[in-house]
């Protein structure tokens, strides 16, 4: 079963001129099956096998020059062989064919720093997450309420095969994040990695305290902010920055951690049902994760450089989310309620307050399914944050 990307006709609209199209995002979250889908003419070689990846090394040009006279190649998980981009370089100079190459890669320290030495301007580079909400709701298949929806997580897999996400997750961590990071940092004790992330995917929605974070692993702080590093570059863990606008006030400039998947965050936490999350103490830190985290995947799904922060200062005053485009910023509460109260606005009240802002131009996301407006700021239901991205592009744009 192929889910339609939204990805999709930003990247077909730049094969058209760019030579080299690299589609990053972390492991299983659909690159081949897209790049496959967009380039069904093309070539297909994947480095994951051995036989191929060693040739790809040792030979790189008569690697490459073997689909000289195809289509086009897509040649997936090329961060295995890097060495491959500076032979790509000589090749598209030579014979600057838009679209030719077509890459995918999942971890993307490795792949970006090759790519920034060897291909730039040259490369169209794109970021594949998860399914989106808009993507599983255009095709019938997102959960009926935001619980199920924050414990099954997005990645495409579970849905194609309606797999057991007890089953599958668990596999996942251990097939390709465990195995990634072993490969990058040669970890000896993975008990204690494993101890690691789960003390992450604990921290969900809190600001980062690295000394805190090895403390409780029995780690230096150098390792934790390497391996903190490594998840980041596997797509696992994102830290939102704090957006620095000074209103007369000292503000936190610590980040925050989240998780891409919140399905995978559940079950590093031991959560086995969705009814479980009713009563859990990060229920609301999960589904904040997961609005915040759908956010960003409308930036990156619309080709835009993802520009969403939090802002806190030191009296307490906070929101949760602010998408900047341009001089403009748009903030946003995120609520894991399921029935609206003034509560909920008090937040963007203060904000307004503090940067003299228009109250229209602001939101709140909650748990429930409703959209209306009270007191001119708008209120999103969980499964419209397209909607609220929408909105949030027209006003920037006002």
């Amino acid at each position: 079963m192929f889910i339609t990307r939204d990805l999709a006709p930003y990247i077909l609209k730049l094969a058209k001129k760019i030579p080299v199209l690299a589609i990053t995002g972390p492991r299983q979250s659909g690159k081949t099956t897209l790049a496959k889908e967009l380039f069904s003419h093309y070539e297909y070689v994947t480095l994951e096998k051995l036989g191929i990846r060693d040739l790809a090394k040792k030979d790189p040009q008569g690697f490459l020059e073997q689909f000289d006279h195809a289509a086009g190649v897509i040649i997936d998980e090329v961060q295995q062989a890097p060495e491959l981009l500076s032979y790509m370089q000589a090749i598209v100079d030579e014979k600057p064919r838009p679209g030719f190459y077509v890459l995918t890669g999942s971890q993307h320290f490795s792949l970006s720093q090759a790519i920034s030495q060897t291909l730039a301007g040259r490369i169209a580079v794109f970021t594949l997450l998860p399914l989106s909400i808009a993507e599983l709701k255009r095709v019938g298949l997102l959960a009926s309420d935001a619980q199920q929806a924050v414990f099954t997580g997005f990645y495409p897999r579970v849905f194609a095969k309606k797999l057991e996400t007890s089953e599958w997750y668990p596999d996942y961590i251990q097939m390709y994040v465990e195995r990634d990071v072993r490969e990058v940092l040669r970890i000896v004790d993975l008990a204690q990695f494993q101890s690691f992330i789960r003390l992450c995917a604990g921290r969900i929605g809190q600001l980062l305290n690295v000394t805190s974070l090895a403390n409780d692993c029995g780690i230096a702080v150098a390792t934790a902010k390497s391996w903190l590093s490594i998840l980041q570059a596997s797509y696992i863990i994102y830290l939102l920055q704090p957006h620095h606008k000074n209103f007369s006030k000292r503000l936190i400039k610590s980040p925050k951690l989240y998780f891409y998947d919140t399905g995978l965050a559940c079950s590093l936490l031991g959560i086995e049902t969705a009814k479980q999350l009713s009563g859990h103490y990060l229920r609301g830190s999960l589904f904040e994760s997961m609005v915040i985290t759908d956010l960003l995947k409308e930036q990156y799904n619309s080709s835009r450089r993802p520009q969403s922060f939090f802002w806190r200062d030191k009296t307490g005053h906070e929101i949760d989310c602010l998408i900047e485009r341009g001089q403009y910023l748009f903030p946003i509460e995120i609520k894991a309620g399921q029935t609206i109260n003034e509560d909920y606005f008090e937040a963007l009240n203060q904000w307004n307050s503090i940067a003299k802002a228009d109250p229209k131009k602001s939101a709140v996301v909650f748990a429930g399914s409703e959209r209306y407006t009270f007191k001119y700021i708008s209120v999103f239901g969980w499964n419209e944050t397209c909607e609220l991205f929408e909105k949030i592009l027209k006003s920037s744009e006002a």
